[in-house]
């Protein structure tokens, strides 16, 4: 059977309604993971105080979560093919949920951050069986539309975490302060699992599947010496030893391609990196999820550390009317898509440059006196170019990629 019929016929098996639960499902765990990876931009600074760390403190607690997600991803991936996609999917969710309580109720910064590479090692398992889910439920036809979803979602997802983390913060339910960000995903991750466990199809896996040791640990290596060099690197003024580190990174790095290339079963399979069309929407998107995602972190300490705004403030100023630019866009672009295609990309790219470029001179020129009459129009510019990129690339990216193996089968 080739690739093709499995997912035809895996598809269907489940009805037009049960298939867009299963995409709520996705949608959810993916807001429950961005969400957390976010929500740390906002806090950092009342998180840092009140734990008495140091300055890097701020970096590592973003960056340890990045971490752990981003050497363990391509390995979570392995994980489901080999043991089926609901199995994994169950286990990093309530794992994820787990670790967020232990973050929630960490006592000091070393506890924090280990809990937070917990959360990110669980997200690694959570989040790569989503996309394998939905490619194997959904027909070929109707699977750009399902993905199109992702990207109006996950970007209100990263501005609205720190608008739910100020409104947590501010509003100190139960006298938790900060750690009800994290203690309340015992409510989302709970629903998360019962609906998962509800609405997601059963499959059996490969158990043949075979996770290459030697390419994870090449892996490991890349990503573990690229990000420490990076860190290490702006707190120490870019020492010697933070170079050396970026280098030892990039050889692992370069190992690692080599071996995917010549494996018998490698971690990522290279025929994905013969379609154009895939590799341009992949490398697009992490570039552009990577500047902004940079960007809301520094306008956030900008406007605590520079403007003295409290976090609810910071959030309605900065945050919300990214969100709602985004808002308007996505629902924009999605009649515009098939219209314009890869032109909306860069509409959508040239308008997230303005208004970066508009707040940069605000702040150039204003500096501890720009007001939000000036911010707010500048964020939303942002927002509007955000919501045109987001959707745009993950519709095309998909609508260019190979469809997936695996058909997994009615959940009883």
């Amino acid at each position: 059977m080739t690739s093709t019929t499995a997912v035809t016929a895996g598809a269907g098996t489940l009805s037009p309604s049960r298939r867009w639960a299963v995409l709520a499902v996705i949608l959810a765990a993916e807001i429950l993971d961005l969400i957390d990876a976010t929500i740390t931009n906002l806090a950092a600074p009342t998180i840092t105080a009140d734990l008495h760390a140091g300055p890097s403190f701020v970096q590592w607690l973003g960056a340890s979560y990045a971490l752990a997600l981003g050497v363990l991803l391509v390995v979570g991936g392995r994980l489901g093919d080999k043991y089926g996609r609901r199995r994994v999917f169950l286990t990093g969710l309530a794992g994820f949920t787990a670790a967020s309580v232990a973050c929630g109720l960490a006592t000091g910064p070393a506890i924090l951050i280990a809990a937070r590479l917990a959360q990110g090692a669980f997200g690694a398992l959570l989040i790569p069986q989503g996309f394998g889910i939905l490619g194997a439920v959904f027909p070929r036809d109707q699977i750009g539309k399902a993905f199109s979803a992702f990207g109006p979602v996950l970007g209100l997802s990263a501005v609205g975490g720190p608008i739910l983390a100020a409104t947590l913060i501010d509003t100190d339910p139960f006298g938790l302060g900060w750690r009800s960000m994290f203690l309340i995903n015992i409510v989302l991750g709970g629903a998360a699992l019962i609906a998962a466990h509800r609405f997601l199809p059963c499959d059996t896996g490969e158990p043949a599947t075979v996770i290459d040791p030697r390419g994870s640990l090449l892996l490991a290596g890349a990503m573990s010496c690229l990000l420490f060099g990076l860190i290490d690197g702006s707190d120490h003024h870019w020492r010697p030893a933070s170079w050396a580190t970026l280098a030892v990174g990039a050889v692992f790095f370069a190992l690692f391609a080599r071996r995917q290339a010549t494996a018998v079963s490698p971690l990522i399979q290279p025929s994905l990196f013969r379609n154009r069309g895939f590799v341009s929407g992949l490398t697009l998107g992490i570039a552009f999820f990577a500047a902004v995602s940079g960007l809301l972190y520094v306008i956030s300490l900008f406007l605590q550390g520079g403007l003295g705004y409290t976090p609810l403030r910071t959030a309605l100023t900065g945050s919300a009317p990214m969100a709602a630019g985004i808002v308007i866009a996505s629902i924009a672009c999605y009649q515009l898509i098939a219209k314009l295609g890869r032109t909306l990309i860069l509409i959508g790219l040239a308008t997230t440059l303005a208004g970066t470029l508009a707040l940069a001179a605000a702040v150039h020129i204003w500096s501890t006196t720009t007001g939000p009459a000036v911010i707010v129009p500048a964020v939303l510019v942002i927002g509007l170019g955000m919501g045109t990129c987001f959707g745009t690339v993950y519709n095309i990216t998909s609508a260019t990629s190979p469809p997936t193996k695996q058909a997994p089968d009615p959940a009883p």
